[in-house]
């Protein structure tokens, strides 16, 4: 293996989301440069920062009907019972909660948590709360997802706004199959996930524990209790 191919591998991928802001912080370094020597520092700086903030790795994600990954890089957050959103359709009864804070430094992209259709899409505005605050679940701008799996369990995935962010992407829609593991969105810029599993699940994570999305198991699902390893894939 080259060297130069060693580079090109260590360095992750920018998602085209990205893109238009990396090209606008440039062309800003290079014209105000030109007028103001600190604000070409400013906005290489900057540059630096979105390419952290846009990048988009590949994930080693595993396949397994019984198991949930997380859908987001972050800081796991205190687990707690929660009604799920009405918009969702999950019913009124509490149910885990597994809250994933991404701070601006974290990848923002958002990959499903189990394999299985998608039931529900639904955006609901609100407020830009800071996203690790517990009323955020509540009051922010939001997009809920619910993926039904192939044994029947619903599981509810949430993306909300948080102080900074202002736009919630969403790249699946109703009736879409998903893969574990599969880009289903972003939040720019730094946001939260809120997952809903089914009751009787069982979890496996910790608050203040990091994630990983894509890789880190979050729960297993009611009944499941899968032996390593598990079967994975590059996505």
């Amino acid at each position: 293996m080259s060297i130069m191919q060693s580079i090109t591998e260590a360095i992750p991928p920018i998602h085209k989301e990205g893109r238009p802001f990396i090209v606008g912080a440039v062309l800003a370094a290079l014209v105000l440069g030109l007028v103001w020597e600190p604000a070409f520092w400013l906005f290489v700086i900057l540059t630096g920062w979105l390419v952290i903030f846009f990048r988009d790795p590949v994930r080693t994600v595993p396949v397994d009907p019984g198991i949930i990954v997380s859908p987001a890089d972050g800081r796991i957050e205190p687990l707690v019972e929660a009604v799920p959103p009405p918009e969702l359709g999950l019913g009124e009864a509490p149910l885990a909660r597994i809250s994933v804070f991404m701070n601006v430094f974290d990848c923002h992209i958002n990959r499903a948590p189990a394999a299985g259709m998608v039931e529900t899409v639904a955006y609901k505005p609100g407020k830009f709360l800071s996203a690790d605050l517990d009323k955020a679940s509540e009051d922010n701008e939001r997009n809920g997802i619910v993926i039904a799996t192939a044994g029947g369990e619903r599981i509810g995935v949430v993306q909300i706004a948080g102080l900074v962010a202002r736009r919630i992407l969403c790249w699946t829609e109703m009736g879409a199959p998903l893969e574990q593991g599969d880009r289903i969105g972003m939040i720019r810029f730094g946001s939260r996930l809120d997952v809903f599993l089914p009751e009787g699940s069982t979890v496996l994570v910790h608050p203040g524990q990091r994630a990983i999305a894509g890789e880190t198991l979050l729960a297993w699902l009611p009944g499941t209790a899968p032996e390593p390893p598990f079967a994975s894939r590059k996505t």
